[in-house]
């Protein structure tokens, strides 16, 4: 089937106005990062709370006195403000970003991730969907150990690594809109590339969270250093747990992504394993993963060590998509480059 070339540039628009619009996001939530109130623990949020909910009734109690008066609504802070249209711009361009991918996948007739550009934008698009969801259900947890401000904060340093992603996703693993090639032509691609897309996007994000955590813990070994940046993030307790869940949610999705790559294989190959430098890189990345999850249930190695491992699986994830690709030539090497 010829592809679609209105449908095409439609793609490539909007896979452009999606960076722009993450930018902007990443922006945004940096100038809330860097104009927001440092944290000064649960307790004293609670009291401001607290503080806050006796003024409001007094303020009511007393506007009865005072006919037709209506108490004037506090102004949002800046940073607050700023924090919200980050938000805002990151679910628009999560939008905008799907709306590339569909357009590509209807310009094609296939799936929208036959080559390393679109695999690239699908894994960030996935990233993005995993913070959002992580954000709003953590905002609406009446429990949660973090302010929404710090909540926020985090997402300049995830929309970073994205924004990077996809600009090198759409320049250096740039590929023109075309039919999936003859080995990539079979159902396996729906699953084994859709399970591997959503597993590096949630482990993408479990990283960056890992790499806060140790900074977040060094804040609090030793306040006089990066006390302005380490304060304004969640503790550390709170972003251990966000990278363990993630991580141990996901492993088994990227477990059964490198089953139904072997399968494949089989099918493709007529051999489920031959070490190739793709596939073994994604099993030393399976083994880096499965350490942590098993030095995170470790007492010894639980906080610092067990987060380093973690970023160490995020290196080796983002090894195995760009330098391999690039640089070593195997059988995975006939997507798009």
């Amino acid at each position: 089937m010829p592809v679609n070339e209105t449908l095409s540039n439609y793609s490539d628009m909007a896979y452009a106005t999606s960076v722009v619009i993450y930018i902007a996001a990443m922006l945004l939530y940096f100038g809330e990062f860097a104009l927001g109130r440092v944290a000064t623990g649960t307790a004293a949020r609670e009291a401001a709370l607290v503080g806050s909910s006796n003024s409001s009734t007094v303020t009511t109690a007393d506007s009865r006195d005072v006919v037709g008066h209506v108490p004037a609504k506090p102004k949002r802070p800046l940073a607050e403000k700023l924090g919200g249209m980050a938000v805002s711009m990151t679910v628009l361009g999560a939008l905008v970003h799907f709306g590339s991918l569909l357009t590509r996948g209807l310009a094609t007739d296939r799936v929208p991730w036959g080559n390393m550009y679109e695999f690239g934008s699908a894994i960030c698009l996935a990233a993005v969907v995993a913070w959002l969801i992580v954000l709003f259900r953590q905002l609406r947890n009446s429990r949660r150990e973090a302010t929404p401000a710090q909540l926020r904060g985090l997402g300049g340093f995830l929309m970073l690594p994205v924004v990077v992603l996809l600009f090198l996703s759409g320049t250096v693993l740039y590929a023109q809109a075309a039919p999936l090639q003859p080995a990539l032509q079979s159902y396996w691609i729906v699953i084994h590339v859709a399970a591997a897309i959503v597993s590096s996007g949630a482990l993408l994000f479990a990283g960056t969270a890992s790499v806060l955590y140790l900074l977040r813990s060094r804040y609090e070994n030793n306040p006089l250093k990066m006390s302005k940046f380490g304060s304004r993030l969640p503790t550390s307790q709170a972003l251990d747990r966000m990278a363990y869940r993630a991580t141990v949610i996901i492993f088994p999705v990227w477990t059964f992504a490198i089953v139904a790559g072997a399968i494949w294989a089989e099918a493709a190959w007529g051999r489920f394993w031959g070490w190739d430098p793709k596939e073994t890189c994604a099993f030393i990345a399976w083994i880096v993963y499965a350490a942590y999850l098993h030095a995170r249930a470790t007492a010894g190695w639980r906080g610092v060590r067990s987060a380093w491992i973690n970023v160490l699986g995020l290196a080796v994830m983002i090894f195995n998509l760009f330098f391999v690709n690039l640089v070593v030539s195997g059988l995975h090497s006939y997507a798009g480059l």
